[in-house]
């Protein structure tokens, strides 16, 4: 007792064991897991044998063209969600914040913005496919019948399903990145605005010389989570297209294609491959954009 007394009460042992809970978090669930995901993408696995075939699951990968499919669905879809949720919730929490419109109006608005994300997905897909439905009585085909145009076939079409995934991603995400946008505007001292506004800026000025930069962290935070969310992106193209089958393939992601190797096909060590190169490219992608944000830099040098 008297040896575990002195090491909880050490200054030198104190710092270790705060973070053990989450070094042993780590371990246990992120790095253990993927170092037996990389030895399993050595292997060819057939009816519970696995064999050492070395890096023969990555020549394969390299190989097929239905991988570069959906990595290009993927990042074309990771690109997007981006370019559209960054800078609208950005802008519609810059109006929240403002004191123009009413403080009731504004809570409503805010709290009505976040429940898309308390959605189920499952629910939220099977809605969203309605809506995209090809039949003349789906509710965009309705919208394209006022102009007088014919019913398309949304979901059969590379752009149609693009739009489908690109509005169900509005849908579940405008309304949290409004909050984390919000709540970094609210942390900027309103001295710097009164004092802007003495020296006659306009609020436009002030949104690009004072808001945005300050806000630089929670745009780096939001766009590094958008990256992952992006290329990790599943569920919604399951539910929409009614399975990981779509038409010519225009709907599989990445990870959609890792399940159809490893569970449909039943191909472990190649689906494992799969995820082996996925989390690799996220970590590329997430730590040249903190690189070139400058997130690294030390305090001193910014």
């Amino acid at each position: 007792m008297v040896v575990v007394r002195r090491l909880l009460y050490s200054q030198k042992a104190a710092p270790y064991l705060f973070i053990a809970p989450f070094v042993i978090t780590l371990l246990a669930f992120w790095l253990l897991p993927l170092a037996r995901t990389f030895l399993l993408s050595t292997q060819e696995v057939v009816f519970g044998q696995a064999a050492f075939i070395g890096l023969d699951n990555y020549q394969r990968l390299w190989e097929d063209r239905l991988f570069w499919k959906a990595m290009f669905n993927s990042a074309r879809y990771m690109v997007l969600t981006i370019a559209l949720l960054i800078p609208i919730p950005l802008v519609l929490a810059a109006l929240i914040n403002s004191k123009i419109g009413s403080d009731r109006v504004k809570a409503v608005f805010k709290a009505s913005m976040f429940v898309p994300a308390l959605t189920s997905v499952v629910v939220a897909g099977i809605i969203f496919r309605l809506m995209f439905a090809e039949t003349g009585t789906g509710l965009m085909n309705q919208i394209v019948g006022v102009f007088g145009l014919d019913p398309v076939r949304w979901l059969r079409i590379d752009t149609g399903g693009l739009i489908a995934l690109l509005a169900l991603a509005m849908w579940r995400w405008t309304g949290v990145n409004i909050l984390y946008f919000l709540a970094g505007m609210q942390s900027i001292p309103e001295e710097y605005y009164e004092a802007a506004t003495i020296d006659g800026a306009s609020r436009l000025q002030q949104f690009f010389h004072i808001t945005l930069p300050n806000l630089k962290p929670t745009i780096v935070y939001v766009t590094t989570i958008s990256i992952y969310g992006g290329l990790a992106m599943f569920l919604e193209s399951f539910m929409l297209y009614r399975g990981n089958s779509s038409p010519n393939d225009q709907g599989l992601t990445v990870i959609g294609y890792l399940y159809r190797r490893g569970i449909e096909q039943n191909d472990l060590g190649f689906a494992s491959a799969v995820g082996v190169v996925l989390v690799v490219v996220i970590m590329a992608i997430n730590l040249t954009f903190l690189t070139l944000s400058g997130t690294f830099k030390k305090e001193s040098a910014r």
